[in-house]
């Protein structure tokens, strides 16, 4: 969809990029002047989230049976229960409650969180925030990560072999030279090269030409187009800043994307968003926290912005019969809630160490947390918490639902597709798309297909591998 007085003026002027051999780090600020009038990137129409609990583990449902308020697929009842083959008696999830829609789905067996480069169990940027649930009976399918997909997660987009900035910058001088724009050579280049090729590409383009290529690029594209060539071009660190600055710029907030990005990074990844933040606006991230919300979603978020949880990956199944003691007399044990004690646990724990006190939680509550959380919170908080539960439990399936409300019913938003599909193409988009396939029987390819069009539809195709 396009946006009415698109794109709007006023927004933080977009600063340029690292030059050739800096391109991990984000750009020293004042360099390279930066049109101002960038397209929003986040918020967007969302459908409110009603107040429903999220089943954190077990398979995948089938289509029309999904399971009755207050079951957790696959936790097992007060006592035990049986457990399934290749999870150890005592730990994991025992056998799934005869719910409504489910009549028994095998249990994935027992994660080991470790592995490949990137690791899927440390927060490694996702996407996500206030999700809606729409589905029968108010419960989405939150299915437990297959132990597969936590040994080392795959991009659909990798740096390309033979890489030659110059060339590449070459062929798209020529795209937008003339008349009219060869957008498909655009799309070519573009969606085939890692986030560290393009700065490159930047760099090799102002060297051969002097002029910006992201000038150049904003000149010949427009509307949906244009904002998801920018955010392919900016550097990851960069984007999630900048992403974070437009939702508190000017009137009105968007929790969402505030949400999505701090509660979902790594440790190293917050610092540095927060360094590039007061570097490139100015600001110090964490007084526009403070500014921009308040209370108890405050608090969450700026306990998110220290970039301090623990990133041990060994768990420790003592602490987390503990931690599910402790939240239980925190909320459903008692009349009112101690919301600190959610606070503190959900803000200073591994995401392993989060995903055993789901677990412990289960059987000390004989409810599912998640639920827990939706019956003692509402609001911005309740999809905070929610969403750290969620990437303890199965981050694929967390931007898998994301991805599906942002296209489900009447009109697009664009913006959290296109950041999504963005921050995710070189971390874990390959499982995010497994996912998306087992939770809504249709293929991530193929909804977007249905609800984009033109050289939009076929660059996002283009880097979710379609």
């Amino acid at each position: 969809m396009s946006y009415p007085g698109y794109p709007p003026t006023g927004y933080p002027p977009f600063p340029g990029y690292p030059p050739a051999g800096q391109e991990s780090s984000f750009p020293p600020p004042g360099q390279y002047a930066y049109p101002s009038g960038f397209p929003p990137v986040g918020g967007g129409a969302y459908p409110p989230a009603p107040s429903s609990s999220y089943p954190g583990a077990g398979g995948y449902p089938a289509p029309g049976g999904y399971p009755a308020p207050g079951g957790y697929p696959g936790a097992p009842p007060p006592g035990g229960a049986p457990a399934y083959p290749g999870v150890p008696p005592g730990q994991g999830f025992g056998a799934p409650p005869g719910g409504a829609g489910f009549s028994g789905y095998p249990q994935p067996p027992s994660q080991s969180y470790g592995g490949g480069p990137t690791q899927v169990p440390l927060p490694g940027g996702f996407p996500g925030g206030q999700i809606p649930s729409q589905y029968p009976g108010g419960q989405a399918p939150f299915p437990s990560q297959p132990a597969a997909m936590t040994q080392g997660a795959q991009g659909t987009v990798r740096p390309a072999a033979n890489f030659d900035a110059m060339r590449d910058a070459e062929i798209l001088r020529k795209a937008m030279k003339g008349f009219g724009t060869d957008e498909q050579a655009i799309v070519d280049v573009v969606a085939s090269r890692s986030s560290d090729q393009r700065q490159k590409i930047k760099a090799a383009f102002k060297t051969m030409y002097g002029k910006d290529l992201i000038k150049d690029l904003k000149s010949e594209l427009s509307g949906n187009m244009e904002e998801l060539i920018l955010a392919l071009f900016m550097p990851p660190t960069y984007y999630d800043a900048w992403s974070l600055r437009n939702a508190m710029k000017g009137a009105g907030t968007q929790e969402r994307v505030l949400i999505e990005i701090l509660c979902t990074r790594t440790n190293q990844e917050i610092r540095e968003i927060v360094r590039c933040y007061q570097s490139e606006f100015g600001r110090d991230l964490e007084k526009d926290i403070r500014s921009d919300t308040s209370g108890h979603f405050e608090r969450l978020l700026v306990s998110m912005c220290q970039g301090n949880r623990d990133e041990n990956q060994n768990v420790n199944h003592q602490l987390a019969q503990e931690d599910a003691q402790r939240l239980y007399q925190a909320g459903e044990g008692r009349l009112g809630t101690d919301e600190s004690c959610f606070n503190m646990i959900l803000a200073t724990r591994s995401f392993p160490q989060l995903k055993a006190t789901v677990e412990a939680y289960s059987r000390v509550a004989n409810r599912d947390l998640l639920s827990s959380v939706a019956r003692e919170f509402s609001g911005n908080v309740e999809s905070g918490l929610k969403t750290i539960l969620q990437c303890a439990l199965n981050r694929p399936a967390f931007f898998a639902e994301r991805l599906y409300y942002s296209m489900k019913g009447a009109g697009t938003d664009d913006s959290t597709l296109v950041r999504i599909v963005v921050t995710r193409s070189e971390i874990d988009l390959v499982q995010i798309k497994q996912t998306f396939s087992q939770m809504y029987q249709k293929t991530l390819g193929t909804m977007i297909s249905s609800d984009t069009s033109g050289d939009y539809r076929k660059l996002l195709l283009a880097i979710v591998g379609q």
